[in-house]
């Protein structure tokens, strides 16, 4: 092996939130950062990112394209409930291919080496030290990839990590739904249904059989999508059904994306050695809601802050720290979120009484303060109890659905 190769404390491997937020906080910290992201790849994303999300990682707000004041659940019989946020709060919304690109761009002005090009492998040296191979973007077909030394990989390269699935056990059979959805030209007046502030989140079994359909507003333009982890089930069938129902066929399709979401965290993230796995490669994206982008850059985060105590200290063991405390902060609302999806989403019956649920004023309160503040919301016990006894009436039939 060449020992005059290039060398990195870190290389970062896809340029997401996840691995564009471990980039910054390395290169702040003053470790040298290689951050390596394929080109021209956006992923399917509803664009919601809560305050919280604001404050934590100083988004401006010029990224915010549309401040949503309320959610619409929609059942299997077409009936609706409002959601409206109270207090003069909102939920914010941003377009991932230029939110994304920011966040790389922010790196990169603090200090990280961006490169564009394709992840290949890891190999190794002579030491035993990680070599990673890449392929530069713009290179002939016939020149040698590239290989960086590296005392840290992150693998930040999204659902069924190419990092992950050579180097972290397990990693290769995470189960995940299948995202798609379609970018509109935002209507103007030709669809009654659409409301620009609005979220509209479809329970329905003919849009998805075990996920939820959307259609999030991103202020000239609007995602109309759906997800699902069962084969054969046509989730562009799903969208076009969608749109016709609610007047979206309509208006002028920008582009089309669709992509794996993994539905629970992995066991493990690093390999006991030098490579740790942060963002959709972790799996950290909520069940029920499909949320990730506030979980994506706070376990970039976390995993910046053990890749660069491993750097310091050479034990392999500071890297668990980050699931351990990932977990620890939001392991009970995953696992809640989970059950949930597994009961509700199961029939049409089901999302009709899940639906119904949703209207009772302590739910959305609880909801609300739980989604804006990252917190499950603690802070009033009586609350709690009352959900969960109008639970067990839905659950039972003891309640109208």
């Amino acid at each position: 092996m060449d020992h005059a190769i290039e060398a990195f404390d870190v290389v970062v491997v896809g340029g997401g939130p996840a691995g564009a937020t471990a980039a910054d906080d390395l290169v702040r910290q003053g470790r040298t950062v290689l951050l390596l992201d394929k080109a021209g790849r956006i992923k399917p994303c509803g664009g919601a990112i809560p305050p919280r999300l604001i404050r934590d990682f100083d988004i401006p707000a010029d990224l915010i394209v549309a401040r949503i004041t309320s959610a619409r659940m929609v059942a299997p019989s077409d009936r609706a409930v409002d959601m409206p946020i109270d207090k003069g709060g909102f939920v914010a919304m941003v377009d991932r291919d230029i939110f994304d690109e920011w966040l790389r761009a922010r790196a990169a002005s603090h200090g990280a080496d961006r490169r564009t090009g394709a992840f290949e492998g890891i190999e190794r040296d002579a030491d035993g030290t990680a070599i990673v191979v890449y392929r530069p973007k713009a290179a002939p077909e016939d020149a040698p990839p590239v290989r960086i030394r590296a005392r840290c990989v992150i693998g930040a390269d999204g659902a069924r990590s190419a990092v992950g699935r050579q180097a972290v056990k397990g990693a290769a059979r995470v189960r995940c739904v299948f995202a798609y959805h379609e970018i509109l030209r935002a209507p103007q007046g030709e669809a009654p249904r659409y409301d620009g502030q609005r979220c509209d989140v479809y329970y329905q079994g003919t849009l998805s059989p075990d996920f939820y359909a959307w259609i999030f507003p991103h202020g000239d333009t609007v995602s109309v999508g759906t997800g699902s982890a069962r084969k054969g089930f046509s989730l562009r069938g799903s969208v076009a059904a969608l749109r016709g129902a609610t007047g979206l066929d309509q208006v002028e399709t920008i582009r089309r994306e669709g992509a794996p979401i993994p539905l629970k965290p992995l066991r493990r993230w690093d390999n006991g050695r030098d490579v740790i796995l942060a963002g959709d490669a972790a799996g950290v994206v909520a069940p029920a809601s499909g949320e990730g982008i506030y979980y994506a850059m706070l376990c970039g985060r976390l995993v910046a802050e053990a890749a660069d105590a491993f750097c310091r200290t050479g034990d392999a063991r500071v890297l668990r720290q980050a699931r351990r405390r990932f977990m620890r902060l939001h392991g009970r609302a995953f696992w809640i979120l989970g059950i949930m999806q597994y009961f509700w989403y199961a029939s049409d019956r089901r999302r009709e009484r899940f639906v119904s649920i949703c209207q009772d004023a302590d739910v959305q309160r609880l909801t609300w303060q739980s989604y804006m503040n990252k917190e499950l919301e603690r802070r009033d016990p009586l609350a709690h109890l009352r959900i969960f006894f109008k639970d067990l009436a839905h659950l039972f039939g003891l309640a109208r659905a």
